[in-house]
């Protein structure tokens, strides 16, 4: 991303206009570096997002990420930004004074925090919401369900002609339930974020692999 003056995005293939009324050609972007300071542009490099499966955020552009709170895993209040009297936005600074959205200057959010307070329904109570765990126990149950269904035909024969269900696919089929008992219950023991996402299978650079969801066995040839 190019900024004019700190303040003002500028994207290359797009004329734009300086503070003295200047129209630069789509091309600027050709510039040497040199001549991009002169003009007062920097190439600035935005934070990384968080995973949107495990956090929210709020994201001021140029501002930076700011807010970066853990998705809650169990039912938790939900909660909205505190307005004042007015109805006017609040957040807070690093001392925790209270501060209005609409006096914090652009590009300086991230050093400022959302005041929140729980949100409440027409009659007065607290409005409840589920966290993430409930719905990754959901997601094994139906994956499991799905694998098994793949060799139902050969329960259902069983039960139909006598035939025995070949090995493999019973051997198969107690597999994917074990493992679904595991990867509930290490969802359900789940202390924090932190143990939640070391759950979910990935690799270090000498390809070692760790963690344990959606790893389901496969049924042998």
């Amino acid at each position: 991303m190019f900024l004019y003056k700190a303040t003002k995005e500028i994207r290359p293939g797009k004329a734009w206009v300086d503070d003295n009324g200047v129209r630069h050609p789509k091309n600027w972007n050709i510039w040497d570096d040199a001549h991009k300071k002169s003009m007062n542009i920097t190439e600035v490099t935005l934070e990384a997002r968080p995973d949107g499966r495990f956090y929210n955020w709020i994201d001021n552009g140029i501002g930076g990420i700011s807010n970066i709170k853990a998705k809650p895993l169990d039912e938790y209040n939900r909660q909205v930004q505190s307005k004042n009297s007015d109805g006017e936005y609040i957040s807070l600074d690093k001392d925790g004074k209270e501060v209005l959205d609409k006096d914090i200057k652009k590009g300086e959010e991230k050093n400022y925090t959302v005041k929140m307070e729980d949100y409440k329904d027409s009659d007065g109570n607290v409005v409840k919401v589920k966290g993430i765990r409930p719905n990754y126990i959901q997601q094994v149950k139906d994956q499991q369900s799905s694998l098994l269904a793949q060799t139902d035909w050969a329960v259902v024969r069983k039960a139909d002609t006598g035939t025995d269900i070949p090995a493999k696919i019973a051997t198969y089929r107690a597999a994917i339930r074990t493992k679904a008992t595991e990867m509930e219950k290490a969802i359900t023991d789940a202390k924090d974020m932190d143990a939640f996402i070391a759950l979910f299978v990935s690799y270090d650079k000498d390809g070692k692999k760790s963690g344990i969801l959606f790893d389901w066995p496969v049924l042998e040839e």
